[in-house]
């Protein structure tokens, strides 16, 4: 049986990485065969695209560049990671994928929504997620969490755009989940981290069968 693939997304600060790893935790914990990872990245090629840009050296070659590049990231952690892993019933949690371009490249970028069509057709065909989590919270404190969490080390390409940036990528990322109900559930990430974690995992259980969460062979991948 072909795994399921679950994302999250949202802006800086949100809270991606700590609740994706503890439900991918929370998953393996159960017998379930998981494969959690990130975008830009997740695949050898992925990742040094990954590097070109976080550092912000695409940025001058402008925001067209910037999305063939994280298409051209995706295409090799669909080919090399995701597909693979789900053809063999292993589960997918991934920090970031397709939305994060529809909002950063398309709704703030502005590219033309055709333009990031295309570039889906060819990296990921018919692929979805499963069930995307959109972690929600004001920018303000998401940029104030990103800040705490880099710590000395430079704000990347994304963290260091405006709080107004920030402010209409929160809209944009409201837009997709009321445009994909079905598929998108919003989470209001600034309760404690346990609270948002538990609405995550009552969400996945009721979405999925539980007894189907828990009746994988063991061997989580990783």
């Amino acid at each position: 049986m072909r795994g399921r693939f679950i994302t999250f997304e949202g802006g800086e600060g949100t809270g991606k990485s700590t609740h994706s790893t503890l439900l991918a935790d929370r998953l393996k914990s159960l017998g379930t065969r998981v494969v959690l990872t990130r975008e830009p990245g997740g695949s050898p090629g992925a990742e040094v695209i990954r590097h070109v840009l976080l550092s912000g050296v695409a940025k001058p070659l402008g925001i067209e560049a910037e999305a063939v590049l994280f298409a051209a990231a995706r295409g090799d952690h669909v080919r090399n990671t995701i597909e693979p892993a789900l053809a063999q019933g292993v589960w997918v949690v991934c920090d970031r994928f397709l939305d994060s371009t529809r909002v950063y490249q398309g709704s703030l970028g502005h590219l033309d929504p055709l333009f990031i069509r295309a570039l889906e057709r060819v990296t990921i065909g018919d692929l979805k997620p499963d069930l995307t989590f959109v972690l929600d919270v004001p920018a303000e404190i998401g940029l104030a969490r990103a800040s705490k969490r880099r710590g000395e080390r430079v704000a990347d390409r994304f963290e260091a755009e405006s709080r107004a940036f920030h402010e209409a990528l929160r809209e944009a990322y409201r837009e997709i989940v009321a445009a994909e109900p079905g598929r998108c559930i919003a989470i209001d990430a600034t309760e404690p981290k346990a609270a948002v974690a538990e609405r995550i995992w009552k969400t996945v259980t009721e979405r999925f069968d539980s007894t189907r969460v828990s009746s994988l062979p063991a061997g989580a991948a990783s």
